[in-house]
Order: structure tokens, then sequence, then C-alpha cells
């Protein structure tokens, strides 16, 4: 009989030669050569057989419900093998999944990390910077604040000769005022705020002082134009007023003071003018007058010689003459009289030294 013919023994056992990689040639995997033997082929498909036993059913169905995971050396021999079922491969990779998923998530939080650590870095030397401008506004504030101080002290002092109304209400506006609070603190400013608004109250207080700089200038010019110095020194042995006559005893009006001095005593300008008159007089002798400005003239008699000449410009302390006896005069002395808008006042209302 031939095998073709030959009955189907169910006893007979079939050998399923499963074919690896080293009995297949040419490619792995060949579908032609992964059959069973061309006898079993034979006897399983006869007329009458069975397709396939229950059990090898079964077998291929369970190999169906796996997953091969194959370890193969670089020349493609196969080196081992791993057979997982369908549940924990579909596990195995879920597990996976989640591994990649929370060491992507890990490695995202790193990189964030160091994002903000360099960032915090940044951060933190903008505060310091930040922190050194304020201290640096904070010193600018406090030396304003010390400015501010010593130029009020000054204005202070400027302001005290003349009264506390001096610059208000004239050319001299802005002087004056109250301006503390500007120089205080108030609660909740900021630096800045208080830096500028310090630096405003020290130009204020720099107009105040110009102002009142001009307005010392004038009074300078004024000062030094003010009779205020003695022209010699000595007693006084005559007063300006009413008097006994020394010739006839009558009361008679004496228009300056009659100060005690020897012959040839040096006669001083007591303040800048310009000699209006240099000659002689039928009742002073030899006679001086120097206009000072502002309608204010002195007038010296009684000399006995004249250095200066009419016209000439003299600052206070400027030789004039030397005392003497002419005129109308009963001994050395000299004669020193003040004349405002030509009326004669007394001289001591401006004898300040």
């Amino acid at each position: 009989m031939t095998e073709m013919s030959r009955p189907f023994d169910a006893t007979e056992p079939t050998i399923d030669t499963e074919p690896t990689i080293d009995s297949v040639p040419g490619t792995m995997l060949e579908p032609a050569k992964l059959g069973v033997r061309r006898g079993w082929l034979h006897r399983g498909l006869g007329p009458g057989r069975a397709a396939c036993p229950g059990g090898r059913r079964r077998s291929v169905n369970r190999r169906r419900r796996q997953f091969s995971l194959l370890v193969m050396r670089g020349d493609g021999v196969r080196v081992v093998r791993f057979n997982f079922a369908r549940p924990l491969a579909v596990a195995g990779f879920v597990a996976l999944a989640g591994v990649v998923s929370v060491m992507g998530a890990l490695i995202g939080d790193w990189i964030q990390l160091r994002q903000l650590t360099r960032e915090s870095v940044t951060f933190a030397a903008q505060i310091a910077e930040q922190r050194k401008t304020i201290d640096d506004f904070n010193h600018r504030v406090a030396d304003l604040r010390k400015e501010v101080g010593a130029w009020r002290e000054l204005h202070a002092r400027i302001q005290e000769p003349f009264g506390p109304d001096v610059g208000r209400g004239g050319r001299d506006r802005g002087i004056g005022g109250a301006t503390t609070a500007s120089a205080r603190p108030a609660s909740g400013v900021s630096p800045s705020d208080e830096l500028n608004r310090l630096s405003e109250t020290i130009m204020q207080e720099g107009e105040n002082l110009r102002a009142l700089d001009r307005l010392m200038a004038r009074a300078g010019k004024a000062l030094a134009a003010l009779p205020s110095r003695w022209p010699v020194r000595g007693a006084v042995n005559s007063e300006f007023g009413m008097r006994q006559s020394p010739w006839t005893k009558a009361p008679e009006f004496h228009a300056g003071l009659d100060i005690s001095a020897n012959r040839g005593t040096a006669v001083h300008a007591p303040a800048a003018g310009t000699v209006v008159f240099a000659g002689t007089q039928p009742e002073y002798g030899n006679a001086v007058i120097v206009d000072h400005g502002q309608e204010i003239k002195s007038l010296y008699g009684h000399l006995s010689q004249v250095a200066v000449q009419p016209g000439q410009k003299v600052e206070r302390g400027t030789l004039l003459a030397y005392s003497g006896n002419t005129g109308r005069s009963s001994g050395p002395h000299l004669h020193y009289e003040i004349l405002v808008k030509g009326r004669a006042v007394n001289p001591r209302a401006y004898l300040w030294d």
C-alpha cells in the first residue's frame, strides 16, 4: 500500500517538526518550509480523515494567544526565545508605557527645575542690584537732607538781619515761606519720590539764596556807601542839636559833631563816595564834602590841609584831609556833618563803629 492509501491510525504518533533558524536554509521562517512531514500531510488530508486532532487545535490556539521575544546574535542565530501570554504581554506593555511616561514626566520636571534654578539665580542677582540701588538712593536722600538743613541754616542766618519779611511780595519773591515739611520724609513715599522732592527743595532754597545774594549785594553796596565809620577818633566836645554859642552865649543850632583832634590828625572817609567839594568856606575854613549816593553827603570842616580833589573817587578809609583850626573855630577839632537830601541829620544815627 502506498503512503497515500494507508489507513490512518489514530495511535500512530505524529511529529510536529518546528523548524529552527539552524535548520531553515535561506531566509528565516520561510512559509513553504514551516509545515509538517509529507507523510503526515498526506495522511491527515486523506478522504474521510479528520483534518486535525483536538489536541493539536488547542495547541495552535494557545500559541496564537502568545507573543514571542527572540534574542539573536549578530549573525542571525537565535540565542534565547521568550514566550509570553497575551494578557501578560499587554500588562508588560502597559507597565513599560507607564514607566516611560513617568520617566518622561521626571525628565520634564528636572528640565523645568534647572530652568527655575537659573531663573532664581538671575532673580537673586536682580534683587541684589535693586537693593544696592535702594541703598544708593537712601544715602543720596540722607546727603540731600543734610544739604537742605545746611542751606536752611545759612538762609536763616542771612535773613535774620533783614527780618522775617525780607523777599516777600517784591522783586525777590520766593524767599521764605513754609518749606520745612518738604524736607521731612512722608510715610509711604518711595526713595525716588523723596529724592525728587528733596532735589526740588534744594532748587527752591538755591533760588532763595540767590535772591538773598542779590539783596546782600545791593545791601553791601548801600552799606559800603553808608557813612558808618568815625572819620577820626576822639571825644565829642559838642553834640548835634541846640547848644549855647561859645561866642555869644545865646542858644543856637549845631548841625554836626565837634570831635576833639589835635592839629594834623588824619581824617579818613567813613564810606565810599565821590568828592564834590574840596576848598574853603567862610564858616568852616578848609572843608571837604563827599557824596555817598542815595542823597547822603558828609562834610568835614576846620581842616588844616586837604588831601583830595573834587571829582575824586574815594573808598572807606581813604585819607581825605588833616584836622586843624581854620574858619570860625575856638580850637583844633573836626566838625563832622551828615546831610540827607540837603538837610543836616544827627551823625550818630549812622555811626556804627
